[in-house]
């Protein structure tokens, strides 16, 4: 058989069009709300092509809302012909032919201000209507009558010339009669707030009239593209739209422009605290419509502490225009705007030191961040961060002048272990397991010569406490081989020293690798044969932590008096859990029956006591008080 016995036929799909608006509804595009956007773009666009070709031609946008709604332009409008290649063919755009490139010389050059590209705007209609009605007449041929198309959500259409005698202006009007279930979104104080949100910025006349005849201006020049206001007044206006638009007072503002992709701006510094985590949404406008309010891919990470709105000719949208494309372009505006954002931060030490103070105690996380990798912030930043140390809250370079030897812990545990002690005996700790800290101290010595810094080692404490004379240390010899082996269980080693301040009993001494150590082990007698053989494998000699006791203390010196061992045991228990909760970290379960059984024990022995006085005292007997 030859191929031309068995010819193949050539078919074209077939559209659903409920089908269609079904998904745009449900996945395309976020809420119903966005058919008035897609009339708005496609008002906007149509008056951009025919100011290309005629640049004196009005333009005007009415948006009628009463029992139905109704958007009219001054628009390039369209012929009969155009309304059948455009209004009736899903997909296509009037901005754009087959090949993807504008329709005429003239509107080729405007293709940089027309929004959309992908010719399924008036579909988002059909979220809202059954029905939609154009009536269009085209600017570009004078003659050429009005038309009106008339498209129903079951796929079909209808078109028919209107009469000679309705020969109304150039452009266009879409109508439409909202469904029962989607009436909200037509009424006329719905439509007059979405106006306002999708197109406040754009750069031509937009009106909305309401039921009543009232006409509502929509849009305003923004007060970053006023050219004539006084710096002050400047900066009062663009605080009053920072309230409008996103509900706070900002710390300070930060003027963006970036010429080569058309945005303009305004970066505004929130006056809390934000977290790392929180992607801030920025208000995003493409040529004057907005685009999304929830843009947080705008800037980079670490900027987590503003937020922007702007107005951008050379973004590219997603074909919902709900986002942003990501593409080489917007990675470097990100990149251009996380620039100008480091630039403000680093102008204010030597513009407004007072203002770089109060933004560092909001938001001095996001700045330690962008140190960590921005060698020249860091050596602008560091020295005005603030970091817990012994000295308290103060910066490193304050803290440096005071302490050359820098030390610092990994953990906040390991520094609330040290803190009152390390102080007291004049060594400066910094706090460095906060995010980020513990890298950027070590960071130090480079923007400070002269200054060392290194961790800290349990060691390096015990080394600067006094040690205690040698006869007190031998006579309480057997108080501490109890204390060595009732602590001993937890893999701690007891030390007898003298430091201050007098009324701290005890003090824990501990390090990650003897945590670990203790971790692991625990788990080994937790698991099963293999699991715990494994465990045992990893086995390390790691420093054993260290309970050292205050000899300067009262309590101490007179439980290493003790004779009865019952009791000296209960009184080591009683100041190792002490010791314990000081490090403020989570107890484990034996840890918290020592507290519980050391607690029950001196309770009942103070009890014995006080019955034991009582009893002496009634026999008037001196030596029975004594005794007991």
């Amino acid at each position: 058989m030859s191929p031309t016995d068995n010819p193949t036929s050539a078919h074209t799909f077939q559209v659903d069009l409920r089908g269609l608006v079904d998904l745009l509804s449900h996945h395309l595009y976020s809420s119903p709300r966005v058919y008035l956007r897609e009339l708005l773009q496609n008002a906007v666009d149509a008056i951009s092509a025919r100011r290309a070709l005629d640049p004196g031609a009005p333009a005007r946008i009415t948006v009628r809302a009463d029992d139905e709604l109704s958007v009219t332009d001054t628009g390039i409008g369209l012929t009969e012909q155009d309304v059948h290649t455009f209004l009736a063919t899903i997909g296509r755009s009037s901005k754009r032919d087959a090949d993807g490139r504008l329709d005429g010389a003239g509107l080729a050059r405007a293709r940089g201000d027309f929004i959309g590209q992908f010719g399924i705007g008036l579909l988002a209609c059909f979220v809202v209507a059954d029905e939609i009605t154009v009536v269009t007449r085209s600017a570009a041929t004078p003659d050429a009558p009005a038309i009106e198309w008339r498209g129903s959500s079951d796929g079909s259409y209808t078109i028919r010339t209107l009469p000679a005698s309705a020969k109304p202006e150039p452009g266009t009007t879409v109508t439409l009669v909202p469904r029962a279930d989607a009436a909200e979104w037509t009424r006329a104080g719905r439509v007059l707030a979405l106006a306002r949100d999708f197109g406040s910025l754009l750069r031509h006349d937009v009106t909305v009239v309401d039921g009543n005849g009232t006409e509502h201006r929509v849009n305003r020049t923004p007060p970053w593209a006023e050219r004539h206001a006084s710096p002050l007044a400047r900066r009062d206006a663009l605080a009053e739209y920072c309230r409008a638009a996103f509900d706070f007072t900002p710390l300070d503002t930060i003027e963006l422009d970036l010429p080569l992709v058309g945005l303009r701006g305004v970066a505004y510094v929130l006056p809390d605290a934000a977290p790392p985590s929180r992607r801030n949404g920025h208000r995003v406008h493409l040529k004057g419509m907005l685009l999304s309010d929830q843009a947080d891919e705008l800037l980079p990470d670490w900027a987590f502490f503003v937020r922007c709105v702007v107005d951008t000719d050379g973004l590219r949208p997603t074909a919902s225009r709900e986002g942003l494309y990501a593409d080489e372009t917007l990675a470097a505006v990100r990149d251009a705007l996380g620039a100008r954002i480091r630039d403000w931060l680093t102008g204010l030490s030597a513009s407004d030191p007072a203002l770089l103070h109060r933004f560092l105690s909001v938001h001095h996380l996001a700045v330690k961040e962008l140190a960590r990798y921005d060698d020249e912030l860091l050596r602008m930043m560091l020295p005005w961060l603030p970091f817990e140390t012994t000295d308290g809250n103060v910066t490193l370079d304050e803290f440096a002048r005071s302490h050359p030897a820098v030390l610092v812990t990994r953990t906040v545990e390991e520094f609330r272990q040290v803190a009152p002690i390390a102080g007291a005996a004049g060594l400066g700790v910094v706090n460095g397991g906060y995010t980020y800290d513990h890298d950027l101290v070590h960071r130090l010595p480079e923007i400070r010569p002269g200054v060392s810094v290194s961790d800290l080692d349990p060691g390096t404490v015990t080394a600067h406490l006094d040690t205690v004379d040698p006869a007190a240390e031998l006579a309480a010899n057997a108080f501490l081989a109890i204390a060595r082996e009732v602590v001993g269980r937890f893999d701690c080693d007891v030390a007898l020293r003298s430091f201050h301040p007098t009324n701290a009993p005890a003090l824990l001494l501990d390090n990650r690798e003897a945590r670990h150590e203790r971790t692991r082990a625990q788990l080994a007698d937790e698991a099963d044969r293999l699991w715990a053989d494994i465990l045992g494998s990893l086995r390390a000699e790691a420093p054993r932590a260290q309970l050292v006791l205050n000899h300067l203390n009262p309590l101490v010196r007179r439980a290493a008096t003790v004779t009865s061992r019952e009791l000296a045991v209960t009184a080591v228990e009683a100041l190792y859990g002490q010791a314990v909760l000081m490090t403020r970290r989570p107890l484990k379960a034996s840890e918290s029956a020592l507290l519980n059984r050391s607690f029950i024990s001196l309770l009942d022995h103070a009890m014995l006591g006080h019955e034991a006085g009582g009893a002496g005292g009634s026999n008037g007997s001196n030596e029975a008080g004594g005794a007991a």
